[in-house]
Order: C-alpha cells, then structure tokens, then sequence
C-alpha cells in the first residue's frame, strides 16, 4: 500500500466463527473499525475474510538433509504466504530465521529452536543428540533462543528393539518440562506411538504433535490436563510408504506404523469429542512441502472435526492458543480473503482470493 492509502475489507469479516461484520479498515497496517476521516486513497478487496491462517507444526529453514540456505527458506515462507499461512509455530529448525523478522512480506514465526532428541534416534542433521543426563541443559538453551516452545522427539524407532519406543526416561522429562516452565516456554514432543505418552502428560508437557498413539485409556488424562495435540494428518498420510521401505529391516515396525495409520482419523475424533484441543500443522519442511494448510483442515473435517471448528482450529482458536491477535481492532492487519463462506466449506481454503500481510495485499 502507497503511504497514506487505505486498504477496505469489504463483504463478510469473520472476527470470530459468529461475530461476522461488513467491513474492516487497514490504516497504517492496523486493523480499524471505524472509517478513517477523510480518507481519499482508498482499495477496496471484497469477499470471506479470515485472520490469517496458522500452521501450528511447520519447518522453516529445514530440508531433507538438515538445514538449508536461506534462499530456500525464504521460498518455503513465500509458499505457505501464499497458501494463507500467516502465522508458524516452527517446530524445530536448525536455522537460524531470525532474519524472516525483519521481512514485512513474511509470515510471522514463533519458534521452538531445535529438536531435542536422543542420540541416533531421530533423522540425522535436524536435532542435538543428547543423552538424558544433558535434558535439562538442553531444554534451557533452546527455551532461551525459542520464542516461547521447546520441542522434544518423545519416540523414535530403536534398532534394538526394531519399533518406536520411548526416549526419555520419566525423571529426565519431568526435570526438563519443569525447567522450560521456569524459564516461561512451553514444551511440545514429536510422539507417533503410544508408550512415552504417560510420561510426558504428566510431567506437565504442554502440546504433542501428531499423537497417532493416543489411545482411549490415555484420552481422560490428556482431556482432565488440557494438553493440546497437533495431528498433522497430511504427514501421517505417508506412514504406509515409509512402512513399505522398512518392512525387510523391521517389520515389527512397520506394522505398527500401518495401525496407527490406519485409526488415525478415529484417534483425531476421539481427542476431539473428549475436549482435547486439536490444532492445525503440516509438517511442512523436511520432506513434505509447504503450503499444505488446507489439505490440513480439510484432513480434520474427514476425521469428523465439524467445518466450523477445523476452520477455528487454524484461525480464531489457534491464534489464542499461540497468544496472537486475530481481526482485532489495532491489531496487525494479516488476514486471507475468499471468494465464498469457509465455515460452509473448508476446501475454500485452498484457493484464496487475496492475502494481506502487515495492512499490506501481497497476494
């Protein structure tokens, strides 16, 4: 926008999933409900607008092999701009984005530094490999470098045993989630399987990605402690292919890989009607690619998320969770407009009209 323009949302602004109003303002890259006085220089974009959407499992700055080059990161941002995605929770990067910071043209990023993993037992070049005596130091480094989040690998695949199993024992995690807490982060875990579930909830943890391995005896502990799951159901998709490439070296493995594949939309549903709060991730980054927010929602409206609250669980709900602003007056104007209702239909979406980014159209 040219200095002294006003930008006007026109049509239906979905403040929240029923506070719906007519129109939003933009002056100085703000948020106003009010028509500024005397405003001449006026564009007008008309549609559905939503706060901009949040990818709450994202990877900026990592590829297939570790980290990569900031080119490649910045396209990877440009990506999921595009796709609607103004807000990422990275959860865990080897590169240092801070410079994305300094973007105006570039979602906003809230971090969670590295992972956190047990030696050789995580995807070589992405995490420090510790042992449990090094947890709690660890996690105050990355707590300090983060914006908030820490994040953990909770299970890997063990080559001794030959299936996923637990990383940590209790003692390490309770003593690490404890510290985190200390310093003001909050503390996620990378967990497809069931056994290090426990553990972690009580040990306070706040957030665990993916939880394929949730099961009905655990679902009353995660509801009664209000810990959040991040299903990231469009990576889950690819558990029978990475199945398929590990049946010769571990079969036990790959079989147990296949079953949570195969009950993960009753596991979604289940967190769900339990009142577990469910969230919005891809796992872009690594080898998924970016840009995959609405085939995210739309995986959570398959699972049995009614529309309504899939769409809350990347906009209005995620936004809280993160402690970000939506479409609130003074706030910074990052919203997506559509052509039509999302609440009706989720697979909107995937085709927005225009997205603008700090009071700024930029797509």
């Amino acid at each position: 926008m040219r200095n002294g323009a006003v930008l006007r949302v026109k049509g239906r602004v979905l403040v929240g999933p029923y506070d719906v109003r007519d129109e939003l303002w933009v002056v100085d890259g703000r948020i106003s409900y009010d028509r500024p006085v005397g405003a001449r220089d006026i564009r007008t974009v008309e549609g559905w607008a939503l706060p901009g959407l949040v990818d709450a499992h994202c990877h900026v700055g990592l590829g297939a092999h570790g980290p990569v080059d900031d080119d490649i990161a910045e396209k990877q941002a440009l990506t999921d701009r595009d796709a609607g995605t103004l807000l990422i929770r990275d959860a865990g990067s080897p590169s240092d984005t801070r410079w994305i910071d300094d973007r105006e043209d570039l979602p906003k990023i809230i971090r969670a530094g590295r992972h956190i993993a047990r030696t050789r037992r995580y995807i070589r070049g992405y995490a420090h490999e510790i042992e449990p005596d090094d947890l709690v130091a660890y996690v105050a480094q990355e707590a300090r470098r983060g914006d908030g989040w820490v994040k953990l690998v909770g299970d890997w695949i063990d080559r001794e045993v030959g299936d996923l199993s637990a990383c940590w024992p209790r003692e390490a995690v309770e003593a690490a989630i404890a510290e985190a807490h200390r310093l003001g982060a909050r503390v996620t875990a990378h967990c497809f399987a069931e056994d290090s579930l426990r553990d972690l909830v009580e040990s306070g943890i706040d957030c665990i990605e993916h939880a394929t391995g949730l099961t009905e005896d655990l679902i009353p502990l995660f509801a009664s402690r209000g810990v959040a799951i991040v299903p990231t159901l469009v990576n889950i998709g690819t558990f029978p292919k990475l199945a398929d490439g590990g049946e010769s070296r571990f079969p036990r493995w790959s079989a147990h890989m296949r079953r949570l594949h195969e009950r993960r939309y009753d596991t979604v549903r289940s967190a769900y009607d339990a009142g577990i709060p469910v969230f919005v991730g891809t796992d872009a980054g690594g080898t998924l690619p970016h840009g995959l927010v609405a085939a995210e929602v739309a995986e959570l409206v398959t699972a049995g998320i009614p529309p309504v609250e899939a769409l809350s669980a990347t906009t209005w709900a995620a936004h809280k969770w993160l402690g970000r602003p939506g479409l609130e007056e003074g706030a910074a104007a990052d919203l997506v407009v559509y052509a039509s209702d999302p609440r009706a239909d989720v697979r909107v979406l995937a085709a927005p009209r225009r997205v603008v980014l700090n009071g700024r159209v930029v797509g």
